[in-house]
């Protein structure tokens, strides 16, 4: 089959989340199946784009509303990811630093969209599917569709896959008349609670409709920021399927990010020596456990929370335990974690920006690592911890609760709680803590975590037997 996936970001070429990895490793084990998967995003003005060779394979001429606009499509020469990479440009438009945050981002991503089909309908060809991920590609089942010009692309099966279903591009109708000249019999398709909404237009359009785990696809019958009695009605054709890891480049025996590999059978001896690097690093004491927090400081992820509950576990529990955080986000919240270095006692650090040879080693030098989100829908850093040995501490919530066993339950190998609350959140610390001082458990639930398969094969797998089903 041949695949195209349409994406905002993909790994390395642009990340801000789990998108990215999913983008950059998913076609990728397709193509090893046999398969010609595809990846098209738009021409941000990134370090890869600069550092890699490129052709030109097409150059058009469109329009978005009453501005027309030449775009250019250019293919990655050396096929360096595994697959065929395109990219986007329109001048003036995606020419840009930055994925996301600007105040033009609806007609940046509807002008993207528009040049993707607009190049797609000028193949001599038809792809097998169209694969459309999050709200940024949402509106290309709907053009197929409903748009004059590209009807007779209707039948080249499409599938969406919602990777956070809290970001669904909001439009005003004022805006309608960018797309292309579309049958007004379909404003229904393009419409949810009196805007267009991308989002909802791709659950209508799209073929099938699959979620990131399968626990997020339940909870989004009952909380997706609006759209929950969209979801009850288009059940039929949702699917949850399970992110999988990229094992080749988060695999502690040859990350090339850290310097002392090691596997199941010497986790113990390698994690330490990571662990000492860190500590000497930032300054924290190497007898205490490690527990550290990866990600963005936004409420989505709870790390508003995490100034309360690094000074409660201080008050309640003692200072036996080492905090050490990643991440940017909220500008308070990276202030709040800025100032607390002043409490820190060689027990307490905080890194704010993005670092991703530092998150590799953070992740094999670590003990446990928190993970108190209120919305996660599948999440990754959980596999990556679990894969170089380090205990997840997870609020019981989408991909957190179908990946992570609590170490109470038979066979258990994680840490879970059920509220992103102060309290909750304090007393799994507590239970690290305790797990910390049982060292014969503490090595058993590592070795078992190590051997757990989170690979993509499986879930590839998941996805090309959906598209089988839409021939």
């Amino acid at each position: 089959m041949e695949i195209v996936h349409v994406s905002a970001e993909c790994y390395p070429v642009a990340k801000a989340g789990g998108l990215g990895d999913v983008v950059g490793a998913l076609p990728k084990y397709q193509n090893d199946l046999g398969h010609v998967a595809k990846v098209v995003m738009p021409m941000y003005r990134t370090r890869f784009l600069v550092q890699h060779d490129w052709d030109v394979v097409h150059k058009g001429y469109t329009h978005m509303g009453s501005w027309w606009f030449n775009y250019t499509v250019i293919k990655e020469r050396t096929n360096k990811l595994g697959f065929d990479l395109y990219l986007v440009d329109i001048y003036g438009l995606l020419d840009r630093e930055k994925i996301y945050g600007y105040s033009d981002d609806p007609e940046r991503f509807l002008g993207f969209q528009i040049a993707v089909v607009d190049w797609i309908a000028a193949w001599s060809h038809q792809p097998d599917v169209i694969h459309v991920h999050d709200y940024h590609a949402g509106l290309i089942p709907f053009m197929l569709k409903y748009c004059h010009k590209y009807r007779f692309l209707q039948n080249i099966p499409t599938v969406l896959t919602i990777h956070n279903a809290q970001y669904q591009g909001w439009m005003g109708w004022d805006k309608s008349h960018l797309l292309p000249e579309w049958d007004s019999w379909g404003w229904g398709m393009l419409e949810w609670q009196n805007s267009i909404n991308p989002l909802a237009s791709a659950i209508k359009c799209a073929w099938k409709v699959t979620t990131v785990s399968w626990s997020y696809l339940d909870e989004l019958r009952t909380a997706a920021n609006g759209l929950e009695a969209l979801f009850e009605y288009e059940k039929g054709k949702c699917v949850g399927i399970l992110n999988g890891i990229d094992t080749a480049v988060w695999n502690p025996a040859t990350d090339t990010y850290i310097e002392n590999h090691y596997g199941p059978s010497d986790a113990a001896d390698g994690k330490l020596k990571s662990k000492q690097i860190l500590c000497e690093r930032f300054d924290l004491d190497i007898d205490k456990p490690l527990i550290v927090f990866i990600g963005r400081l936004v409420g989505e992820k709870g790390a508003d929370l995490l100034p309360q509950v690094i000074v409660d576990s201080f008050t309640h529990i003692g200072r036996t335990m080492n905090f050490l955080i990643l991440g940017s986000g909220f500008p308070e919240v990276e202030s709040q974690l800025d100032n607390m270095k002043g409490i820190s006692n060689r027990d307490y650090s905080v890194y704010i920006g993005y670092n991703e040879s530092l998150s590799h080693l953070m992740y094999a030098g670590a003990d446990f690592i928190l993970m108190p989100s209120r919305v996660e829908p599948c999440g990754l850093n959980q596999m990556y911890a679990m894969r170089y040995g380090t205990v997840p501490m997870v609020r019981n919530t989408g991909g957190l609760r179908d990946t992570v066993v609590d170490y109470g339950d038979p066979d258990g190998y994680g840490i879970r709680f059920n509220h992103a609350a102060v309290g909750d959140i304090t007393q799994g610390i507590w239970r690290a803590v305790q797990l910390y001082g049982q060292e014969s458990t503490f090595q058993r639930i590592r070795q078992t975590m190590m051997e757990l398969d989170f690979s993509w094969e499986t879930s590839v797998q998941h996805y090309l037997d959906l598209y089988q089903q839409l021939k």
